[in-house]
């Protein structure tokens, strides 16, 4: 059987009636991503026996592609042997990632079982403060000496490539453990054998301190678009490296958090599958109570122009039109600047040349949603209500962009994450708004008395 016709049903059949030896060569060449796929509806327990049908080296790969909560619970599952063997074989950075999240009596019965330069790697990994760039490093990388020749280094590298995340770039130190420079195995292999290091590698490469944000390594792979970055400690010497994939890790942890953000969620710190109704309360009640009272201010504009109302009912019709509209086009706006700010493309000072552009863009989109609504207006209130209803749409439109624009400069000002900009904030802030001009518009062009 190949791995294509391979599913959960055949697994769960074989399971049955104990045939892990077909387990065992259905899988042997089949993707790790591919295997958590079929299996992830099995439970725990299935899971550990088609697991340990592996070889060591792949159960140590598979491990590290299950997500966090399945790879603490499969460390309760298994037998404290199986997984110390499991976890000595895992990647540097992951086997620290996964002690940090067990609880301490796991941790206790683990540690007997790894051998000492394991434990003392691990430790030295998991000291580092979450958030930092220590904290994503791994210990799994290549070093080499400016004075090898360029066959003695590729020698070299065939000797700890087993070990290593990754050979295609190698780091050269002195005897102090400072780093020098970079090589490319390419550069390695298609230099004369007798060339030094020294003269092929990369001096003064791009490198992140251990104690900077971990998003300050995920700025500097993408800007000098690198496989891995090396990572320094406080004595400048070579302490790890942040490889390409933990980095788009992280990268898609802050896109999480920023899009929870921008519908005032704040984060879960779990999946949506496996959190509480209690945490899923407690996560969204709160900006949702204070959005309520922030709605008073739209109830107290309608009755503020209550005359106007009474006397054109007709005003009633466009109200929901008009302020969806304002929200609508100042979330378009704070969307387009929260990624502009987060990529770098905009920064705080192009504040007021994005501000022109964005009054231009937005008279230009209310324009052509007014000339939209104006059939509407004459045909179901007659042109009077059709010229407030146009008027009011641009001014609203482009307030609203103007609102979504800005809000995200305002709160990097303040160094706060503009990703709190939310779409629902800036409607509340854009119906509350555009109820205003709305009713003064049509107050004003109406010839009726204010208040």
């Amino acid at each position: 059987m190949t791995t294509a016709t391979i599913n959960a049903h055949t697994l769960a059949r074989w399971l049955r009636v104990d045939d892990l030896n077909s387990i065992a060569i259905a899988l042997r060449d089949m993707h790790p991503a591919d295997i958590v796929g079929v299996v992830g509806d099995f439970d725990l327990s299935e899971i550990a026996r088609v697991l340990l049908c592996l070889d060591q080296t792949r159960q140590a790969t598979l491990f590290g592609y299950f997500d966090p909560e399945t790879q603490v619970a499969l460390a309760e599952t298994l037998d404290r042997r199986d997984m110390a063997r499991i976890f000595g074989a895992m990647a540097h950075d992951e086997r620290a990632d996964l002690f940090g999240r067990l609880e301490e009596a796991q941790k206790s019965a683990l540690l007997p079982g790894l051998a000492q330069a394991e434990r003392e790697d691990m430790r030295k990994l998991a000291a580092y403060p979450e958030g930092t760039a220590g904290s994503v490093m791994t210990s799994d990388y290549a070093t080499l000496s400016p004075e090898l020749t360029a066959v003695e280094a590729v020698a070299h590298l065939r000797r700890v490539a087993p070990d290593a995340e990754t050979i295609y770039h190698s780091y050269v130190i002195d005897e102090e453990r400072r780093l020098v420079g970079t090589v490319s195995l390419r550069d390695l292999i298609v230099a004369r054998d007798s060339t030094k290091v020294a003269e092929v590698m990369r001096r003064d490469p791009p490198f992140v301190r251990a104690e900077d944000r971990r998003e300050a390594a995920v700025e500097l792979i993408r800007k000098y678009d690198v496989l891995a970055l090396p990572v320094i400690n406080g004595g400048d010497r070579l302490a790890g490296i942040v490889t390409y994939d933990d980095a788009m890790d992280v990268a898609r942890e802050a896109e999480d958090v920023s899009f929870a953000k921008t519908s005032a969620v704040a984060g879960l710190g779990t999946s949506m599958l496996t959190a509480s109704v209690g945490l899923l309360y407690r996560k969204r009640v709160a900006w949702l109570v204070i959005l309520v009272f922030g709605n008073i201010f739209s109830g107290a504009g309608i009755a503020y122009f209550e005359d106007t109302i009474m006397a054109y009912v007709a005003l009633v019709f466009f109200l929901p039109l008009l302020v969806d509209s304002g929200g609508n086009a100042g979330s378009q706006s704070a969307t387009l600047m929260v990624r502009a700010l987060a990529t770098g493309d905009v920064r705080l000072r192009d504040w007021s040349r994005m501000l022109g552009r964005e009054v231009v863009v937005a008279g230009l989109l209310g324009l052509t949603m007014a000339l939209a609504v104006s059939a509407i207006g004459i045909f179901r209130a007659g042109p009077e209500i059709a010229l407030v209803v146009s008027l009011t749409m641009v001014m609203i439109v482009l307030m609203g962009s103007i609102i979504g624009m800005s809000l995200p400069f305002l709160l990097s000002r303040f160094r706060m994450d503009p990703a709190a900009a939310s779409a629902p904030l800036i409607t509340s802030l854009a119906d509350a708004i555009g109820v205003v001009i709305y009713f003064a518009m049509a107050t004003w062009l109406l010839g009726m008395p204010a208040g």
